[in-house]
């Protein structure tokens, strides 16, 4: 497992309310990709996507001196260089509470190029007003079949790809997804809990397999996004399906939610978020 011992997880927080950029910490995707490629049966498949970010907890003053509040999606391309390690970028919107800003618009410009720099690409950023956000991203579950009520007896909880497996060769266009994907903190395993949606075209995937595929991440120790890509690789290396979406949505910590989304053909998943978001 890759060294994460200089970020600030783990470490004992000094919070600052004044805006400090050098509070954002890059970890470059290649090491953990190669260990992926290491352990794979063969080179990774290509895949595309972005890392979706929700930040619950934004807030600034304006030119008055009022508080601003708002609630901002951060949405950075999954070919970035770098991806921001979380609790850094914590550190870093709560440095904005105390600074002075002329407007919303403002706020995004400085954001969007401070997280461009650290993470080395350009990133997308909305921002919604609280009244409006419910509209923008309503409470639902796309349509799909669950996974979770199957009577199935697990005895693994750490990654086994083995399980993945197509029933046969009749084609299928559907959406499977699961309410139990637990995964933990690499640095101070502290567990993340998400749903885990995955959209496909190709032979019928075996769904208890897949849900033992799945819950066999429980005790698995690694950044939300570097999981998603093993997903991702596990079932298109073993399923071989002709396209597939496979799209994460853990739950917040300390305001901020991780969504990672890979994908053989590159489209936003639609705009909902999950209830326990």
């Amino acid at each position: 497992m890759a060294d994460y011992s200089n970020t600030e997880l783990g470490k004992e927080t000094q919070y600052k309310d004044q805006y400090d950029p050098t509070l954002l910490w890059p970890i470059a995707r290649a090491e953990a990709r190669e260990q992926l490629s290491s352990e794979s049966l063969g080179p990774l498949p290509a895949f595309l996507g972005a890392d979706i970010w929700t930040a619950f907890e934004i807030s600034w003053l304006n030119s008055d001196g009022l508080p601003q509040v708002a609630i901002a999606e951060f949405i950075f391309p999954c070919t970035s260089p770098n991806i921001i390690e979380s609790k850094s970028f914590k550190l870093y919107l709560n440095s904005f509470n105390q600074t002075k800003f002329a407007s919303t618009q403002a706020v995004s410009e400085v954001m969007r190029a401070d997280l461009a720099a650290v993470s080395g690409a350009d990133i997308d950023i909305i921002f919604y007003e609280l009244a409006e956000y419910n509209g923008f991203k309503p409470i639902a579950e796309p349509e799909g079949h669950c996974l979770d009520q199957q009577a199935v007896a697990i005895d693994s909880y750490s990654p086994d790809a083995s399980y993945l497996r197509v029933n046969d060769s009749r084609r299928t266009d559907e959406t499977l997804y699961s309410h139990l994907l637990r995964t933990n903190c690499p640095v101070t395993d502290q567990p993340d809990w998400a749903s885990v949606y995955i959209s496909y075209q190709g032979s019928a995937i075996d769904r208890e397999g897949l849900l033992k595929y799945l819950v066999s991440y429980r005790q698995h120790q690694d950044f939300h996004e570097q999981c998603v890509e093993k997903i991702f690789s596990d079932i298109m290396q073993r399923c071989k399906p002709e396209h597939l979406d496979v799209y994460a949505r853990y739950m917040r910590r300390g305001g901020l939610d991780i969504n990672p989304y890979r994908s053989t053909r590159y489209r936003l998943p639609g705009a909902h978020r999950q209830v326990r978001q």
